[in-house]
């Protein structure tokens, strides 16, 4: 290596150093930093690497951080509310699933390294979503009743002429992490090209106009459904939003069976509903409603043996080996390990717990009443409902018996428990109440005399304290699907 010839400035030459001196610290200076840069760049980029690689992980585990700063029945019949309501194929599916969006993972900590993070295991991460606390959130509903054109009347508490509002503005904080605002462009791209079904009771049709509205805001679906299943589909990701009606979720009929007469439903509680059987392949979410519907008259079947019923027992001479509560249970553990042993289905169940309702000062159809609520209860003041807490347990119990099944195997991971009942009992104020129609003369508050005009204060305005449990249910999902993609094929 020469140097350049010495600097010419003014017809004056400048020696800078002497030429052999010079060129022999400069190459070793050369040659110094050339090794020092060398074992950077290999450190920082191991071989079969490239400086793209690298800033593509980084852009990647940034993705994957992305975090949200915003945040008893009584004996008698059930509600009037609590009536039902009423296929063709599914559209091939998009086979290129979006594996890159993922939400509300808590922001890990930036001293941790992006190979940590890279193996660390998402499920150890999560986090309880269903303890926690309700907290007033100014920013206000994602949508409003007039900007949702599937809202049921009956839940459309402020075109029915609610006075309040707050009820819609309080949000839930689970303890230990943040539960992300609903993302509706985001839940469409993970869900691209699949179908999420709600089944079950009016209670799943609640939740399921719930994630209509949610999603109607940012594109309007296509009509699909037919009198077997409601069917909206999301053309830019091949999205199918399905809801069927299944009162118990189990196989039901009313011709005669035993000493059980015609006119009186008959449920097997160790059978499935047939038509849910028949309809699950074509889905890969399910949740699931149910619990409100064992009110009601029936009769309860068991190893084809008439075992119980409610409001019916005509053989006063020997007791019912079951009731309603036990028959719900029973019901809950049929249907979920049915679901589980599918062969054409691998999907993803979720089990919605017990919905609260908060009847006070009577049942439904005896002056029951929610007029007036208009915030949650405080912390630590949950009134005890003995009925709901028997239901949840017994729901709880049939969930945990289906996932301890031996004959599950790994399938079992795929059922999942989304436990709002607890959390939900602090909402009194979300229910209609006494606003179930435009009616200007309805009457309100109840007389002296605690008579109807019935009230629902089982379902959830809307919007209001339901839409929590879309964000609950595609946190499930990102968690289920993301936990998926970390698994290695064997």
């Amino acid at each position: 290596m020469t140097l350049a010839s010495p600097r010419v400035s003014n017809s004056k030459t400048v020696l800078l150093f002497p030429r052999k001196v010079s060129s022999i610290a400069f190459a070793i200076g050369g040659l110094t930093s050339f090794v020092i840069f060398a074992s950077l760049l290999l450190f920082t980029y191991p071989i079969g690497s490239s400086v793209t690689d690298y800033f593509y992980r980084t852009e990647t585990t940034q993705n994957v951080q992305f975090h949200h700063s915003i945040d008893p029945h009584s004996s008698s019949d059930s509600p009037p509310l609590l009536t039902q309501d009423s296929d063709d194929k599914v559209l091939p599916k998009d086979s290129s699933d979006s594996n890159d969006v993922r939400l509300g993972e808590e922001t890990k900590s930036s001293n941790v390294s992006m190979d940590e993070e890279a193996t660390q295991d998402p499920v150890e991460t999560e986090c309880d979503l269903y303890h926690g606390n309700w907290f007033f959130d100014p920013v206000g509903p994602l949508y409003t009743n007039n900007s949702c054109p599937l809202l049921t009347q009956m839940q459309n508490c402020q075109g029915n002429g609610r006075p309040d509002k707050g009820y819609e503005n309080w949000r839930w904080k689970p303890s230990q992490c943040e539960l992300p605002r609903f993302d509706a462009k985001k839940f469409l791209e993970l869900m691209r090209g699949k179908t999420l079904a709600f089944i079950g009771d009016s209670v799943a049709r609640n939740q399921m106009e719930s994630m209509m509205c949610l999603l109607w805001q940012v594109e309007t679906p296509v009509n699909r459904g037919n009198r077997k299943m409601q069917r909206w589909y999301f053309r830019s990701s091949s999205v199918m939003i399905a809801r069927m009606w299944s009162s118990w979720l189990v196989h039901q009929f009313n011709e005669p069976f035993g000493f059980a007469t015609d006119g009186v439903t008959k449920l097997k509680l160790d059978q499935p509903d047939e038509r849910i059987m028949e309809a699950l392949p074509k889905f890969d979410v399910v949740v699931l409603s149910s619990g409100h519907w064992f009110a009601k008259q029936s009769v309860y079947i068991l190893n084809d043996e008439i075992v119980g019923g409610q409001l019916w027992w005509p053989d006063k001479s020997k007791p019912a080996k079951i009731n309603n509560v036990e028959a719900f249970g029973i019901s809950v553990e049929t249907i979920l390990k049915a679901m589980a042993k599918h062969p054409n289905y691998t999907g993803l169940t979720i089990l919605r717990t017990w919905s609260p309702d908060h009847y006070e000062g009577g049942a439904w159809n005896t002056g029951g009443s929610c007029t007036g609520k208009v915030e949650p209860l405080p912390p630590g003041k949950l009134v005890t409902n003995e009925f709901t807490e028997i239901m949840h347990e017994k729901q709880a119990t049939g969930f945990h018996r289906a996932v301890a099944d031996d004959k599950l195997g790994n399938r079992s991971k795929k059922l999942k428990l989304m436990d709002i009942t607890e959390a939900f009992g602090y909402r009194h104020d979300g229910h209609p109440g006494p606003y179930r129609s435009p009616d200007p003369k309805k009457i309100t508050k109840r007389g002296p005399d605690g008579q109807p005009p019935p009230q629902d204060c089982l379902h959830w305005c809307m919007p209001g304290p339901v839409d929590t449990w879309n964000e609950m249910v595609l946190e499930i999902i990102r968690r289920d699907f993301e936990g998926r993609q970390s698994t290695p094929s064997s």
